[in-house]
């Protein structure tokens, strides 16, 4: 994965350190390690369907499309947001589609997910995402907030409910946004 072209131009002699490097407007490409475990935990597959919320500079976001059949990522911030759609239309990934908007609303014209990987940091979990999840379906979001800390959790759809449980403590950018 050509992380490089993903970072600002003054950052890629350090694209490939395992560690977050900032993007603007406030927000971080997550460290290689992150990406890969996140991804590795909701298992993408070729015809699985993919929702992410926080497309940031659309790395995780290619990763995901690499695995999945197609991969819908919504990000808040207006210039990431295009910014990420033209890098990953520049590198040829067209099953990625990325829109600005709330990522607490997700996006659920494409609903259910296969999978839900959430980059950025929701104080409670998002429960309009939960209900965007399909019955088999998995969820990796971190949860908590910068001051009493976070944890990355694991949640899988069940008949009956949701699995919960957390795998690490870890380190992300608040989700903005409204849950209306």
């Amino acid at each position: 994965m050509p992380r490089h072209e993903f970072v600002p131009p003054h950052l890629r002699k350090s694209a490939y350190a395992d560690g977050p490097l900032p993007i603007g407007h406030g927000q971080t490409i997550s460290q290689p390690y992150i990406v890969a475990f996140m991804t590795e935990a909701v298992d993408p597959q070729p015809d699985h369907r993919v929702l992410e919320i926080g497309s940031g500079c659309g790395y995780q976001t290619a990763v995901l499309a690499e695995l999945a059949g197609e991969v819908f990522s919504v990000e808040i911030v207006a210039g990431l947001a295009e910014k990420a759609a033209e890098t990953l239309s520049r590198l040829g990934y067209a099953s990625a589609h990325v829109r600005q908007g709330n990522g607490w609303r997700g996006w659920p014209e494409h609903a259910p997910y296969d999978a839900i990987v959430v980059t950025c940091a929701p104080v409670e979990l998002p429960t309009r995402l939960l209900d965007q999840l399909k019955v088999g379906g998995r969820m990796i979001v971190p949860v908590g907030s910068l001051y009493d800390g976070q944890e990355l959790v694991l949640i899988e759809k069940t008949e009956r409910g949701y699995d919960r449980r957390s795998v690490m403590a870890v380190r992300f950018v608040p989700m903005t946004g409204k849950d209306d």
